[in-house]
């Protein structure tokens, strides 16, 4: 039992200096651009350019791995992420980085799915699970990890690039050494929007809504906070408490989604992240344990909805349909993503606290929806429904991390 589960700890090793890398560098290039004074729109593009890379690399990246192979293909990528991490770091110019994080988001996605494809070889129907809890909690530790490495030092100098650039090359050691067999070929995603919009209009459209909320935040939360004067080491903890806050409410929010109507329950956690959001636009906090409460209500709310949306697109759907129901989530929110970041960086110019009016439009016009959904159609019996599981972050899941999920196996039996 050791024995096997020796590679599988290697691929998460790798895994975990490649979240880490990408924690530290994601926060460090707003951050940095902020004081070389970057406009808020040219930083949002930051995260436009990097969700458009990702959505690509989970598209089209399947071909390339099979032509050249997992491993010398996952040494390629991670070996161009760290070397684009030490471009940003000679060239400090706008442009540049955003041509360049469209390159690290295919390469990312493109590494994720190489080591979730490993995984997916090692793991067996008594082990799925146990795989699959363990390496979301490897997600969640390191991307915190990296981001709260920057307070640190001074993101003035060029260190948090070189330390960028050194993470994602130690990703390269595990799997070099692992004893882990080359997995089967990636396999291609199967993609039908008008399926999940037929099979639930609820999941689409709140889908599509928390990735602009959380692709705006991700990426500007850190450009708002040096506008309004926020520390180095406060925003690091601004920024980890969304992750901390949004993975403590997982199992809390899924069971009581599992208890009632899930479309209250996203209703219910959408209005109150986009209270949360409003309360920060209007009221404006001084005091940072006032921020930080709001903060972590935010990451509570909003960081929960993507499972239980998830859940509730495959509680319509039939039980062989999770894979290509989950996966065109996956793509939806992908495009959030790149439209939340580019919304949010050109109402910023105005005032950087208009972020969180942002997410609180995405949010209210969740819950909106969601009640509306609610009165045109019944909800799937109690016991009828797959009991719920917490899924990775939109930001870091692949078609891969999919097929991970003890839900995409027992959907094939």
């Amino acid at each position: 039992m050791h024995r096997n589960l020796l590679p599988v700890l290697s691929l998460m090793l790798g895994s975990a200096f490649l979240l880490a890398g990408n924690g530290l560098h994601g926060l460090l290039l707003p951050m940095r651009g902020t004081e070389e004074g970057f406009s808020p729109t040219s930083l949002g593009l930051l995260g436009t350019a990097w969700a458009t890379g990702f959505v690509l690399g989970c598209i089209y990246s399947q071909r390339l791995v099979r032509r050249i192979g997992h491993v010398r293909a996952f040494s390629a990528f991670a070996a161009t992420i760290a070397i684009i991490a030490l471009l940003t770091g000679l060239l400090v110019d706008p442009v540049s980085w955003i041509l360049l994080r469209v390159v690290t988001g295919f390469s990312l996605a493109a590494s994720f799915m190489i080591i979730e494809s490993w995984l997916n070889e090692r793991a067996t129907n008594e082990t799925r699970g146990m795989i699959f809890s363990l390496y979301m909690t490897v997600n969640y530790v390191a991307i915190v990890v990296g981001q709260m490495s920057i307070a640190l030092g001074d993101v003035s100098q060029s260190t948090f690039f070189m330390i960028a650039g050194v993470l994602y090359c130690l990703a390269l050691l595990p799997t070099a050494v692992s004893t882990a067999s080359s997995p089967a070929p990636l396999k291609e995603v199967k993609l039908d929007l008008p399926l999940i919009f037929r099979n639930s209009p609820v999941s689409f459209v709140a889908m599509l809504m928390i990735g602009v909320a959380n692709g705006a935040f991700g990426t500007l939360a850190p450009v708002f906070g040096a506008n309004v004067g926020l520390t180095t080491i406060i925003v690091a903890t601004m920024m980890s408490i969304t992750i901390f806050s949004g993975a403590v409410m997982q199992i809390p929010a899924g069971r009581m989604s599992d208890r009632m109507d899930r479309r209250y329950v996203l209703a219910g956690l959408a209005a109150i992240a986009g209270a949360a959001g409003l309360a920060i636009t209007v009221v404006k906090p001084s005091s940072i344990a006032v921020l930080f409460g709001l903060i972590a209500l935010y990451g509570a709310m909003s960081y929960t909805l993507y499972s239980i949306i998830v859940a509730h697109a495959n509680d319509y759907a039939a039980s062989d349909q999770f894979v290509t129901v989950s996966g065109g989530l996956l793509l939806l929110y992908g495009v959030g993503t790149i439209v939340g970041p580019l919304l949010a960086g050109v109402v910023m110019a105005y005032d950087p606290y208009l972020l969180f009016a942002v997410t609180a439009a995405a949010h209210i016009a969740v819950a909106g929806y969601a009640l509306y959904r609610s009165r045109m159609r019944a909800p799937v019996p109690v016991e009828d429904r797959d009991s719920f599981a917490a899924t990775p972050s939109g930001r870091s899941a692949t078609p891969e991390s999919i097929n991970l999920d003890p839900r995409a196996s027992a959907s094939e039996d």
